[in-house]
């Protein structure tokens, strides 16, 4: 073992304490509610398609039903996860104070609870239109198999990739009514995002996890991980300027983005993969990360008169006259 201490998974004394029931204050741990950054990772990525779908103006009302989803399911998932590894979580020093391996929490009262935020989920989904309700339906394949994956593979970061991304499939579903290319380029620069900041993840525990005989990239990587988080981020944010190239008009957007760029360099320069709180730190500092790109996609719409026309064209369907995104009285015709 490391001399490294990892910080524990579950903190008592936070909010849930202070405010709660204390018949309820396990299962909002169990939905890990006083750990919001996993529904912000999941978030992210639907609050960007639905951006992108809107050419800068997105449906708020999408907004906010992605965001009561995304810690439903969030939730949802790490009631599934926690069910499945309570054997592992009680081995490992990081998890062994998790609701269910302590005993707070039995798995039957587990497993209902699970229905409970699946239900609520379901409502959310049955908001939108079919299309993007069969392609939230066939998420939950991807989110029960994940706690499974670390068994069979070293990169069980990449199913998670896989899944925590489809909230891009689902924001332009829920937009458009399809899925078009850039949900799909969207998807996959989210695929390799999590490839790289959930290897950071996975250092933090990959001493207990090597004992135990659990597997994750951080083990199959090592020492070459800043290297291949590197390449996992060129292509992450390679992708995000090819989806949201029809946004980077003027020079704001630009600058945003350079400073997420910037971001992530900062998170491989400073990564130390043998200290769990660095990487607990670095891994934390992805919601920013995802915001400032956010940021980057939303702010010709409160600053700048973005020509529809540079929009059209690039979505395929140039229009005879067009309006200003921030100025909808204009019209122009252009010759």
């Amino acid at each position: 073992m490391s001399p490294a201490v990892s910080t524990p998974d579950i903190v008592h004394g936070s909010w849930i304490d202070r405010l709660l029931p204390r018949p309820l204050r396990p299962y909002a741990r169990l939905m890990r509610l006083d750990r919001p950054i996993g529904f912000w990772l999941l978030l992210i990525p639907g609050w960007w398609a639905i951006t992108l779908a809107g050419r800068g103006e997105p449906n708020t009302t999408l907004m906010i039903l992605f965001l009561v989803g995304a810690v439903l399911m969030r939730g949802a998932g790490c009631t599934i996860n926690d069910i499945v590894d309570r054997d592992i979580d009680a081995k490992v020093a990081r998890t062994r104070t998790r609701p269910i391996p302590a005993g707070e929490v039995s798995v039957r009262a587990a497993i209902i609870f699970l229905g409970l935020q699946l239900l609520g989920g379901l409502i959310i989904l049955l908001q939108f239109n079919w299309v993007a309700i069969g392609v939230g339906a066939a998420s939950l394949v991807l989110v029960a198999v994940y706690p499974f994956m670390k068994r069979v593979t070293y990169w069980p970061q990449a199913w998670l990739g896989l899944t925590f991304n489809w909230g891009a499939l689902l924001g332009w579903a829920a937009a458009h009514g399809n899925i078009q290319r850039d949900a799909l380029i969207l998807y996959a620069a989210g695929f390799f995002w999590t490839l790289g900041y959930d290897t950071i993840y996975a250092h933090q525990d990959k001493d207990d996890d090597a004992l135990i005989g659990v597997k994750s990239s951080a083990l199959a990587l090592g020492t070459r991980t800043k290297p291949f988080l590197a390449l996992f981020y060129a292509l992450a944010f390679g992708l995000l300027l090819t989806a949201s190239w029809p946004l980077m008009v003027g020079v704001w957007p630009k600058v945003l983005m350079g400073a997420a760029a910037l971001h992530l360099v900062w998170q491989i320069v400073t990564l130390k993969i043998d200290a769990p709180l660095n990487c607990l730190k670095r891994f934390k500092a992805n919601r920013d990360f995802g915001l400032i790109v956010l940021a980057a996609l939303l702010i010709n719409t409160l600053t700048y008169r973005v020509p529809r026309w540079v929009e059209a064209e690039f979505f395929g369907h140039k229009p005879a006259c067009i309006r200003y995104v921030n100025n909808p009285k204009e019209l122009v015709c252009p010759e």
